[in-house]
């Protein structure tokens, strides 16, 4: 018999500045057990170019995977390992820095620029496998019609009889982007080992057992259970529903960098100082 989630927290995205000033909201970005092994949520966007043109130059990354959506825009990225092109709309790049990476974010001019980066813990069993680039297109990610007046783009994990494009993830996640017209009900299944939350990004509704009201930029962390319960407002609802297997292992945090330990963490930083950070590719010119 399937268990439904409940929401057993909310709380609403905060403004935050970031890169060389990036002006974004942050929906979490702490270590809280309950959503490991997620450590960050960002939700980029804007219609000014002022807000983001300065974007993420050159800076390192180990120990950790981060997951770029775009709905709008397109950002010009390239890494150390010889990656180089763009993100726009619709896709995604998803970046396991494991032993470490050096990269660039620069989002482009445009009439509007938005999307999301999540950034996922890895093992202490992965923290140093070679760095891994996947560049998702648009066109291969699934968009799943399950009932009348919802539409699902599968970005990572199984659903519905599909899967999504991306592969080999240690916490096994699922990474959905779901929408919702005007009334809708759509329950998704979670599988019951994995800790999971709903990220409502345009509209309004209800989610979980107890039709808790979440509104646009505001969080929900979902509690035990196999299924969730998403109901949309008179205005719709679109969110990003993720889930993933905990890791339950210590985390130290510095920046771009998470580590088990702060031996490792200092060990990281002198690396990167000394110029023996990257074990595969090379840095940037």
């Amino acid at each position: 018999m399937a268990i439904p989630r409940s929401v057993i927290d909310l709380w609403s995205s905060r403004p935050t500045v970031e890169g060389a000033g990036v002006h974004l909201r942050r929906a979490f970005g702490d270590v809280d057990s309950r959503l490991d092994p997620f450590l960050l949520l960002d939700d980029f966007g804007s219609d000014q170019p002022a807000d983001y043109l300065a974007g993420f130059p050159w800076h390192p990354h180990r120990g950790m995977e981060t997951i770029t959506y775009m709905l709008e825009g397109r950002v010009r990225h390239g890494d150390s390992i010889g990656n180089r092109g763009t993100i726009g709309a619709g896709e995604v790049q998803w970046m396991t820095a494991g032993s470490g990476i050096v990269h660039e974010e620069m989002p482009e001019a445009g009439p509007r620029l938005r999307g999301f980066q999540l950034w996922s813990n890895l093992p202490a069993s992965n923290k140093m496998v070679p760095p891994r680039y996947q560049g998702i297109a648009a066109n291969s990610i699934p968009r799943l019609q399950p009932v009348t007046g919802a539409v699902v783009g599968l970005i990572c994990g199984r659903l519905f009889g599909a899967s999504g494009p991306v592969e080999g993830v240690a916490s096994d996640p699922l990474y959905a982007d779901i929408e919702l017209v005007a009334g809708s009900v759509l329950t998704v299944p979670i599988a019951a080992d994995h800790n999971a939350f709903a990220y409502v990004f345009s509209g309004s509704g209800t989610v979980g057992a107890d039709n808790r009201a979440v509104d646009e930029r505001q969080l929900a962390v979902l509690g035990a259970g196999d299924e969730v319960a998403l109901r949309a407002g008179d205005k719709g609802l679109r969110c990003l529903l993720v889930a993933g297997r905990p890791l339950r292992e210590s985390v130290a945090w510095g920046g771009p960098i998470v580590m088990n330990t702060q031996a490792e963490l200092r060990q990281a930083f002198a690396e990167y100082q000394d110029g023996t950070f990257l074990k595969h590719g090379k840095q940037p010119e």
